[in-house]
């Protein structure tokens, strides 16, 4: 963000990286370091009380492992109350509306509910009609907005450390985004938040995997893995969604793995700096091979540690900011 940048946090949820700024996306990522600091503490203490006597609520309809325990424990490293409520032990499973289910959970007096659902548009929908501030964790095939967040915070961060340049920014940066784009809301989150920061995004996959018209998004395509990471700075691989796929896309597994598997011989067409990134579940061997994806580029793990730090600064930005800076009482909290 620039010097003179005048963002402040106004929104009540966060939805999508469509509807934001450039600036509302750097405000977030500007305010994750004081908390990637707070996760690092060699106290252990790793803990601050922002999120005192708050609740946060995480509502998942659909199986998830590192979105769910990163907003949970962004949650708690926040000091909030957190309740954890699946799809099988939701009233809903009985016809009970989602509205009507939000309006039994704002009655205990709910501050954050975080939702992921299979249908696209959920979270906006409840974010219409009700108080609670809403966090889209995943909707649908639409977007995945934290996820969005971590990524383009870990890509900049990696560019400050190489560059030596604690304020160099994603302008100009070229990102290669290889894989199941159709089915992935982590890759629309990526392509909305990356080319705000003014990155340049090319999207890679067999042609039945690429959405029609995806160009309108201001991304290059292509169909060849090699010429869509020749110059790449970031070769960001997806996972194959076979489960939200209603017939195979491609002619075979094998056929994939020959065309557009990242692994060491199709790496010898990127640039030797290349970082490697994917936002898991890994299919090892399928679209990444476990010595890529463990290897010295990789930077999988780090997206992990990040999303923690993204997570509390979004939450601590929905309930506590309405300004550029911190007050200096919660400065020193973070002390």
């Amino acid at each position: 963000m620039s010097e003179t940048s005048t963002a402040v946090w106004t929104r009540k949820d966060l939805i999508a990286l469509e509807d934001l700024s450039r600036d509302e996306i750097e405000l977030i990522l500007d305010t994750a370091p004081q908390f990637l600091a707070v996760s690092k503490r060699e106290s252990g203490i790793k803990k601050v009380p922002l999120l005192q006597g708050r609740l946060v609520v995480n509502w998942f309809f659909e199986p998830s492992t590192r979105t769910r325990t990163s907003f949970e424990l962004a949650a708690k490293r926040l000091t909030a109350d957190t309740l954890t409520i699946s799809a099988s032990t939701s009233s809903t499973v009985k016809g009970e509306t989602l509205h009507d289910t939000l309006a039994n959970i704002e009655a205990m007096h709910s501050d954050i509910v975080v939702i992921r659902h299979s249908q696209a548009g959920a979270a906006y929908i409840l974010a219409k009609r009700h108080r609670s501030q809403i966090v889209n964790a995943g909707d649908g095939a639409h977007e995945h907005p934290t996820q969005g967040l971590l990524d383009a915070y870990t890509i900049r961060d990696h560019i400050r450390k190489t560059r030596h340049d604690p304020n160099a920014d994603l302008d100009g940066v070229r990102v290669a985004i290889i894989g199941d784009i159709a089915h992935s809301r982590v890759a629309r989150s990526d392509i909305w938040g990356l080319t705000k920061l003014g990155a340049s995004v090319v999207v890679c996959g067999p042609s039945t995997l690429l959405p029609p018209h995806i160009n309108r998004m201001g991304v290059d395509v292509t169909t060849n893995l090699r010429e869509a990471i020749h110059d790449a700075e970031v070769i960001y691989v997806l996972r194959i969604q076979l489960e939200r796929q209603q017939r195979c896309l491609f002619p075979s597994i094998r056929e994939y793995i020959r065309l557009f598997r990242v692994d060491k011989e199709s790496l010898q067409a990127a640039p030797k700096h290349a970082l490697i990134m994917h936002p898991g579940p890994i299919n090892r061997d399928l679209e990444i091979t476990a010595d890529v994806a463990d290897g010295a580029r990789s930077v999988i793990l780090e997206q992990v540690t990040n999303g923690v730090a993204i997570r509390m600064a979004v939450m601590h930005l929905l309930v506590n900011s309405r300004r550029n800076e911190l007050p200096g009482a919660e400065r020193s909290l973070l002390s």
